[in-house]
């Protein structure tokens, strides 16, 4: 997580201001992360496991997948796992420094910025998927045909963001930086600044600018389709606004201000504009703090893609009453009533989730698709 693109120079340790030769020393810096990284990263780690671990149980316990949403929602939640799987790795390294090895020090950082890749371009095949579920009908198609399309674009998307976390396997290290051992990304000198520079807008590009611009289109149009549909009552139309623009928003707000750094911290590596030792301490923390907040998103996504549809809370139900009745306890037969009572009520409030017998309205849009979103 942390970059060195010069021998010379580390991320959070001691630049060359000339022409004096000024020297900025960082120790605030680390000082600063061994304090508010452990926290951030305890915090994601407790949530986010949480929650990705239930939609991974959930998904995983259907015998089928429906959708290619749901296919993507599995694999975001996979993602996010291995990623907050790292947090421990790094909030060590913050406190005490890196003592796990090179090898540890390569996988560990491949892994972070694989699954972390992985989890921007799963999020834009998932509104990609929506759109067509809704303004094409494509949802509910799920032969060998289609099947083998969902395990294409997934292992094409894993393929993808392993590319992207590659210059972190190859270019990784342990080094020796202010009496304690960093995992950092160390660049030859040859190809330091053009190397890094590169790798930073690339990451911009395809993790956050190619996700975003998907996701506003795809929904865009999903929500004029939805607009149009005949048979499908105002309030849900609005229900599903609001989560379109719930989506749009957190993902904006989580990753917006990273990406802002990431580009302020290449404009700084091609052409060196930052001259001043708070500025570059400033910069730092701003890297530290912004990068915290994008891992939000690995703990909302749960809530965002999962949670909050009608058919991921069914599947809930049916697993806890498979549960109960799996464990064969006679004692507890009011706990059954209570979840065949949850159930019913979940059916009256989702009508998604009840066999529909009236003929729809002639539409090209197909009511139960909106179930995706509510």
């Amino acid at each position: 997580m942390d970059y060195d693109y010069d021998e010379d120079e580390d991320s959070n340790g001691t630049y060359d201001y000339s022409p004096e030769h000024s020297v900025c020393d960082k120790e605030a810096v680390r000082s600063f992360a061994g304090v508010f990284l452990p926290v951030i990263y305890a915090l994601a780690l407790v949530v986010g496991l949480a929650g990705n671990a239930l939609v991974v149980v959930v998904y995983a316990s259907k015998l089928r997948l429906r959708t290619l949403t749901d296919v993507c929602i599995l694999n975001l939640a996979i993602s996010d796992l291995l990623l907050l799987l790292t947090l421990p790795f790094w909030t060590a390294d913050a406190v005490h420094g890196w003592m796990l090895g090179t090898a540890a020090c390569k996988i560990t950082s491949f892994l972070y910025s694989m699954n972390f890749s992985c989890g921007m371009l799963m999020l834009a095949c998932i509104s990609v998927d929506r759109y067509r579920a809704v303004a094409h009908n494509a949802a509910g198609r799920s032969g060998p045909r289609v099947r083998r399309q969902w395990l294409v674009v997934c292992v094409v998307l894993w393929v993808t963001a392993s590319f992207l976390g590659l210059p972190e396997l190859i270019f990784s290290t342990v080094k020796h930086s202010h009496h304690r051992m960093a995992c950092t990304a160390v660049y030859p000198h040859s190809m330091a600044r053009p190397a890094k520079a590169a790798l930073e807008l690339m990451e911009v590009i395809l993790r956050f600018l190619l996700p975003f611009v998907v996701m506003v289109v795809c929904y865009c149009w999903v929500w004029r389709a939805l607009s149009r549909a005949a048979g499908v009552r105002r309030e849900r139309k609005w229900r599903a606004l609001r989560v379109l623009l719930a989506v749009v928003a957190v993902f904006l707000l989580t990753q917006l201000p990273y990406n802002v750094v990431k580009l302020c911290r290449a404009m700084d590596i091609l052409y060196m504009l930052v001259t001043d030792c708070e500025v570059s301490k400033a910069l730092d923390r701003a890297v530290q703090v912004t990068e915290s907040l994008a891992l939000a998103h690995a703990c909302i996504n749960p809530l965002l893609y999962a949670f909050i549809g009608s058919s991921f809370r069914g599947h809930v139900l049916k697993a806890a009453k498979h549960l109960d009745s799996a464990w064969g306890d006679t004692r507890d037969t009011r706990r059954s009533r209570r979840w065949r009572s949850l159930s019913t009520r979940a059916r009256r409030h989702n009508p998604s989730l009840v066999q529909r017998t009236r003929t729809p309205a002639p539409s090209p849009f197909k009511t139960q698709n909106i179930s995706l979103f509510l």
